[in-house]
């Protein structure tokens, strides 16, 4: 029987240990012993981009963030919709995945971090958000598990109503908020409803075509109102 081979460790702000093990057939990404995400399933990582950039890739010069780097295949499927003009920015707040991302997990995606396109926010995204007013045509979050927080509890800050203003105001209007859950966040999405999107979930398998369990994408239009 073929045996996991650790690749590389390190801690969470919050103590969470992360570690990347190898598989013959498969990479995995671990929070304290459990499987956070796995290179068999991206199919809803993938929808999560090309969902919630659907309105970006139509315009001229589209800026998108993306929140949470992953194994890349969110990135990799939002580069692979939108125009050459795009500016796509990644928050990701552990060094060690971009380093992963850089090293032994770049093949899966096609490497979009050489993408000239993109640049790394190595900081929490709700600062990208706040620093970011008016600046982005599209909000791709897939931090942590969702709006419930697997490894670093403060990520539960990103889902309060303090976090979805933030969202709200980094869009530009007409800008979509694309979210990714592990399951259903019906207090999540009243929470987007009463900021004044207007939101519509969507249910996605983790392998698209070829089945495994279901993740939910939520897709918060933010409309045309100039307010923020």
């Amino acid at each position: 029987m073929k045996t996991w081979e650790v690749l590389g460790r390190t801690l969470t702000p919050d103590g969470t240990e992360l570690t990347l093990s190898r598989h013959p057939t498969e990479f995995a990404i671990l929070a304290d012993g459990h499987v956070l995400m796995s290179s068999r399933m991206h199919g809803s990582e993938e929808a999560l981009a090309t969902l919630g950039c659907a309105r970006a890739r139509t315009l001229e010069h589209p800026r998108v963030l993306v929140g949470g780097l992953g194994m890349g295949f969110t990135l990799r499927a939002a580069l692979d919709v939108l125009p050459p003009s795009a500016v796509v920015v990644v928050a990701e707040l552990i060094p060690a995945v971009v380093e992963w991302n850089r090293g032994p997990l770049g093949d899966l995606a096609n490497r979009p971090l050489e993408d000239p396109r993109v640049s790394v926010d190595a900081r929490d995204v709700r600062v990208t958000l706040r620093e970011g007013v008016g600046q982005f045509d599209a909000v791709l979050l897939d931090v942590d598990n969702g709006a419930v927080s697997l490894t670093t509890a403060s990520n539960d800050r990103l889902y309060d109503r303090h976090g979805v203003a933030a969202a709200r105001a980094a869009l530009r209007p007409g800008g979509v908020l694309a979210v990714w859950s592990a399951g259903g966040e019906r207090l999540f999405e009243r929470r987007l409803r009463a900021d004044g999107f207007r939101v519509e979930s969507r249910s996605v398998r983790a392998r698209q075509k070829q089945g495994g369990p279901r993740h939910t994408i939520l897709i918060a239009d933010r409309g045309y109102g100039t307010g923020v």
